[in-house]
């Protein structure tokens, strides 16, 4: 199979800061349009204004900086089609601590990649016990909203803001069908608008239900095309 190269320039419009017109580093999106900018970049911008920069979309009246969230993915990106940038990027954070004699953060002193392949066995062992209950948590309310499919007896969560509905639909289809190859055939909505497969649970938190009390409230039914 024949492999066809592209030149580096031809997607940098897609991996540079609208702001600063460099590389995105710390890619920071925000929520409501998806224009994804550098983290301090965006986070000088919105002191002032509560706009998108890009697409002039209002982001929120008061509080705009509580809806950009961190592009894991972008930045993973960005690190791998950009040569020798992580390095240089994490060797200019070091020295701004030095320089300051500051402690280095040791999320600074190594990549995340080369940390997880640096572990030990022990500490990779932890990780995997610690069921990412270390990270931000989201409390949920997951209802049936089908008469043919049975009821959760254990309709409220609490799981890692990081966990995508896709995680969710694979639960659902576990309790409900045994099964969790079954969880194409399951939707999973919010304010009944279906759910895409790889919204994080932070990303529904703050799109669909900014303003509600928490648990944030989902139902599950037969997937549409299965009805």
């Amino acid at each position: 199979m024949m492999e066809r190269k592209v030149r580096l320039k031809t997607v940098n419009p897609f991996i540079t800061c609208y702001l600063c017109k460099g590389y995105l580093v710390d890619s920071t999106t925000i929520t409501e349009c998806l224009h994804t900018f550098c983290k301090s970049c965006i986070v000088k911008y919105l002191e002032e204004k509560n706009t998108c920069p890009k697409c002039d979309a209002e982001i929120h009246q008061s509080y705009p900086l509580n809806y950009i969230s961190f592009d894991r993915t972008m930045q993973d990106i960005v690190y791998k089609l950009v040569p020798k940038l992580q390095e240089k990027e994490q060797k200019r954070m070091q020295d701004f601590y030095k320089r300051r004699g500051l402690p280095v953060p040791s999320s600074v002193v190594n990549d995340e990649n080369s940390n997880e392949c640096n572990k030990p066995l022990g500490q990779e062992q932890q990780d995997d016990e610690d069921h990412h209950r270390s990270d931000e948590q989201v409390n949920i309310c997951l209802e049936c909203r089908a008469p043919n499919l049975k009821h959760l007896k254990r309709r409220y969560l609490r799981i890692s803001s990081q966990a995508t509905i896709t995680h969710l639909k694979k639960f659902v289809a576990l309790k409900i069908y045994t099964n969790i190859n079954r969880f194409k055939e399951v939707d999973i909505l919010c304010n009944e608008e279906i759910l895409g497969k790889d919204h994080t649970l932070k990303f529904v938190a703050v799109t669909r239900w900014r303003s509600k009390d928490t648990p944030l409230l989902l139902h599950y039914r037969q997937r549409v095309a299965d009805l």
